[in-house]
């Protein structure tokens, strides 16, 4: 009955492609197609952390060993697990500065192999990294918490935020030196071993609470004096149109109450348009607390259970493609914000970046280094090349004399 009256309603008041949107909305919202099309500054933001993030995972293959040190040839064995497309000794040789390597026996009466080992210029860089984190240290607090306050249970696996530890900054060792810190807002539960561990919030920090599209929303009425309604920043890339009906949905869906991620949506049907709503407004919290403004669609899967995402989730992120880029770069999907990005650079840099940027420059140090090394190994090529032209010109010049002097005795006699 009250189907039958909502739809004679819509009869009244509303076109009949407004009546065919409201009747995808209680369908299915998963059905609602758009095309996928490729941004190329997006996608090159995400290129141009391509080679830091290569070597990142070697360092974090090494530094994960007992006494941070492997064999070369140990090393090698991992290099699919790694996606590393060159030998261990080629990187080695294209990245000068990272590792140091010697001889020492794996067992004892074997014969001494290459080892490899953090270099003193890496040290100096991991002890930078410690000083950024310590700096950094109540930001890392609030973005765990505020990953707790948005999860159904506030309560999440400690696996799954250690695997993504990367995304959101925080330190390898998080769990063991920053939790245990906090009393008053972790507690962990469970016992030892895979999944049976989880971080708890124990305490609701109303400060903590408050999305980034709330937190501008505030800021825009400080600013004008007129209260601004919490709404997400839509912008379509260039040349991408929607299609009537979908236009006509997304601007219905716009206008919907805004739906904080923090708010409690027990309540809330899977299908329905507001439960939509609440779930991009999780992924845009989730994105705009990582450090690049961007997570892998497969480490979102993983958290469906915790924030109450469908099996479908990824579809939102073609279906607002005004506020989500979806990437294909690098044979995996990336969820990436849209309004985070100028082109292919970030707008609002998270503190965390420091760590990158020292990192990138640590490599960056090594790469001049191994530049320079060339330049000298060829100057010194080029000269050799040189005095052999020298030497070759003066034997020819000396051959040219004495057959000349042939000829000119031939010539007297």
């Amino acid at each position: 009955m009250l189907f039958s009256s909502r739809l004679k309603t819509l009869g009244r008041s509303n076109s009949p492609s407004r009546v065919r949107v409201w009747l995808q909305f209680t369908s299915s919202i998963s059905s609602l197609k758009v095309a996928w099309r490729k941004d190329v500054n997006l996608d090159q933001a995400i290129e141009n952390d391509k080679q830091w993030r290569l070597c990142a995972r070697v360092l974090k293959e090494v530094l994960n060993e007992p006494g941070q040190v492997i064999p070369l040839r140990y090393l090698e064995k991992r290099r699919e697990r790694m996606r590393l497309p060159t030998t261990i000794k080629a990187f080695l040789a294209k990245n000068p500065g990272l590792f140091d390597t010697y001889l020492d026996r794996i067992k004892p009466k074997t014969e001494p192999v290459p080892f490899i080992c953090a270099s003193h210029r890496l040290q100096r860089f991991l002890d930078e990294e410690k000083r950024i984190n310590l700096e950094n240290e109540p930001l890392i607090v609030a973005k765990l918490c505020k990953l707790l306050m948005m999860s159904k249970d506030k309560v999440v696996s400690a696996d799954k935020l250690v695997h993504v530890k990367r995304e959101f900054g925080f330190p390898s060792d998080f769990m063991e030196s920053l939790v245990p810190k906090y009393p008053e807002y972790f507690r962990i539960v469970g016992g030892p071993g895979e999944g049976k561990s989880f971080l708890e919030l124990v305490s609701w920090k109303p400060e903590f609470a408050k999305s980034v599209i709330e937190q501008r929303a505030e800021e825009e009425s400080r600013l004008t004096g007129i209260r601004a309604r919490p709404s997400f920043d839509v912008k379509l890339p260039p040349g991408f149109f929607l299609k009537k009906e979908m236009r006509e949905w997304v601007r219905d869906w716009m206008e919907l109450p805004y739906i904080s991620p923090y708010d409690d949506a027990s309540e809330l049907d899977q299908a329905s348009r507001e439960m939509e709503k609440r779930t991009v407004g999780v992924f845009h919290e989730l994105l705009s607390l990582s450090l690049f403004k961007r997570i892998p669609v497969p480490i979102l899967g993983k958290f469906c259970e915790d924030y109450r995402f469908s099996n479908a989730f990824s579809t939102a992120f073609t279906r607002h493609s005004g506020i989500f880029y979806l990437s294909l770069k690098g044979g995996i999907q990336t969820a990436v914000l849209r309004e985070a990005y100028k082109d292919d650079k970030l707008v609002d840099r998270d503190p965390l970046i420091e760590i990158k940027d020292r990192f990138v420059e640590l490599l960056a140090e090594g790469h001049r280094e191994r530049a320079e090394q060339l330049r000298l190994r060829r100057e010194v090529v080029q000269k050799d090349m040189e005095m052999m032209a020298l030497r070759n010109h003066e034997r020819d010049f000396q051959e040219c004399g004495e057959q000349l002097q042939k000829v000119e005795d031939l010539d007297s006699w």
